[in-house]
């Protein structure tokens, strides 16, 4: 009999797509979910335009000679994209002795509890007040436009997530140089800006109780001079903000599931993230766990004392460590503004198939000679590898969403002998099977989740958190379960199109067993979530989401995981 009681059904995911690699559907032929977020890119005014650090990529780890897998360096500012305000943005920590310094000083990006990511998204359209202002001017929407839409649909409340619809990021937002006109040309007095709400059209929404208001203009601050305001009159009542969100036309006045998230950056007053909606019934018994705050955190908090990167066996074989990069003094706050520098798999984030899927037409004597005898013995066993170029961006947020099957394999921790590391117990397909025995079959709605405990263990301020990676790596300690290539195949089979794990990776600490687990992903068009955290806080029929930020062409994906349940 099973006792698992799915919070809703999701998606029935397309199945012809479960054996290929080449998963480039978008959402809308996915299922009901919308992408509400700005692509991030180097050729696109993503980022703050008045002195704040460019997006920059550096794909510095590619698939050749010295390496099966592709990353990339990363460096991203929390006002880049689609991006979340939380409540320091505006309000000094305690203490501090600063005006409005309170308890709200201190919920950073790492400590927004999740419950205020999600609601029912309360749709306002007031596209006619696009461009209708002087050139370096925003247009104002009024508490008046909000009090005309809830005479139409319903008073706004506890839970509900107000979205401003003027449609500026999806008349501007592009590739520049046209898109000097997104930013630039604004605050040069060149043209109008963009429309956003006045102080008394905020405080007014704040009142309602709602969770969070969000903007697809640039930011939630209106030109030239009532930014300020506007952010105090949310901020300091405790709401967040989304700004730059785009694609708000997909949704409906009220009805729709929302969410906003990003990576949890260790005292980030703001930063990068992914918003998204999920329509129709799907979208019912989530709003409903919103509002009741069910909702669980997932996600390991980044911060650079941290063990967040991969560390690499021996010498010079790590990635670039996760680095904060302060740059400009805000003495209102107290605080600096800063960047981050970041492998693209640095604590919880997206394995796409292109992670070590290579593209089509490569050459596979440009491996190693040791990855090429991997590659016979893998093709020998399981056929041909695949070839890819599917990143992160091109991964629908449908696939990193469903009903979470939390699989607890940390009975197999402490099975390998210290005479074999480095090693990782190996998760089989017995232990799958064991599992559907007692809870049933799995199904293509379902996230499996593995339980491993590794994370909640191990992930400490460094020297200690040298547990969480290097030790095991290094052969110091055993490494965390991991499921080999023959289970993932089964998983595959299942229909199954995302697995997650709370261990730092799915490939395990040995290198042959990690690429053959990373080709099968690849090659069965199912994508990892890594690193996350919590997992036993998860009752049965909790409905997970990850999100990475939606960086084109990456090969990783650093995002936020939660639950609703």
């Amino acid at each position: 009999m099973k006792i698992r009681l799915p919070i809703i059904t999701v998606i029935t995911f397309v199945m012809a797509l479960v054996q290929s690699s080449s998963v480039q559907a978008n959402d809308h032929d996915q299922g009901r979910f919308v992408d509400l977020s700005l692509i991030v890119a180097e050729n696109y005014p993503c980022t703050w335009a008045t002195g704040f650090p460019r997006f920059y990529i550096n794909r510095y780890i590619r698939i050749g000679p010295s390496s099966p897998y592709n990353s990339d360096l990363l460096q991203i500012d929390g006002n880049t994209g689609t991006q979340i305000d939380v409540p320091p943005h505006s309000i000094p920590r305690p203490g501090s002795g600063l005006k409005n310094a309170g308890p709200l000083g201190l919920e950073y990006t790492d400590r927004t509890p999740a419950w205020k990511l999600v609601g029912e998204a309360c749709l306002i359209d007031v596209t006619s007040l696009l461009d209708q202002a002087p050139n370096g001017v925003s247009p104002l929407v009024k508490k008046e436009h909000i009090i005309a839409w809830e005479k139409k649909h319903r008073p706004l409340g506890q839970g509900d997530i107000v979205l401003l619809r003027s449609g500026y990021s999806d008349r501007y937002y592009k590739p520049m140089p046209e898109g000097r006109r997104f930013l630039a040309l604004p605050l040069e007095k060149k043209t109008p800006a963009w429309p956003d709400p006045d102080p008394e059209c905020m405080a007014y929404i704040a009142k309602k109780g709602v969770t969070a208001v969000g903007c697809d203009s640039p930011t939630m601050g209106p030109m030239p001079d009532l930014a300020a305001a506007v952010h105090d009159e949310g901020l300091l009542r405790g709401l967040v903000f989304t700004e730059g969100a785009t694609n708000l036309k997909k949704l409906p006045p009220t009805g729709a599931f929302y969410c906003m998230m990003g990576p949890r950056h260790f005292e980030g007053p703001y930063g990068e993230g992914r918003a998204f909606a999920i329509l129709g019934n799907r979208a019912e018994p989530l709003i409903k766990a919103a509002r009741a705050k069910r909702v669980a955190e997932l996600s390991v908090v980044m911060a650079a004392n941290h063990p967040l990167t991969w560390p690499g066996r021996g010498i010079s074989r790590h990635r670039h460590p996760y680095t904060r990069a302060d740059f400009f003094y805000e003495p209102a706050l107290d605080i600096f503004h800063h960047t981050h520098l970041m492998d693209s798999h640095a604590g919880t984030h997206l394995v796409p198939p292109a992670y070590t899927l290579p593209r089509p037409g490569f050459n596979n004597n440009n491996y190693s000679p040791k990855v090429q005898q991997w590659l016979e013995e893998y093709e020998a066993g399981f056929g041909k590898r695949g070839t890819s170029r599917v990143t992160s961006d091109k991964v629908p947020l449908s696939q990193t969403a469903g009903n979470a099957r939390v699989i607890d394999v940390r009975e197999l921790v402490g099975t390998t002998k210290s005479s074999n590391w480095p090693a990782s117990p190996v998760i089989t397909t017995a232990q799958i099977e064991t599992y559907e025995k007692s809870t049933g079959q799995l199904n293509p709605d379902d996230v499996v989740l593995f339980r491993t405990g590794h994370v909640d263990t191990h992930f400490r301020p460094l020297p200690e958190g040298k547990a969480c990676m290097e030790n095991p790596i290094n052969g110091l300690s055993e490494g965390w379960p991991a499921p080999d290539a023959a289970t993932i195949l089964y998983l595959a089979k299942r229909g199954i199109r995302c697995v997650g794990t709370d261990a730092p990776t799915l490939g395990g600490v040995n290198p042959k067993q990690a690429l053959f687990t990373y080709w099968m992903l690849g090659g069965r068009g199912v994508v990892g979530v890594e690193f996350l955290t919590g997992l036993g806080q998860l009752p049965p029929g909790a409905h997970f989401l990850f999100a990475p930020v939606k960086i084109k062409g990456c090969h990783g994906g650093p995002g936020r995981a939660i639950a609703l349940y």
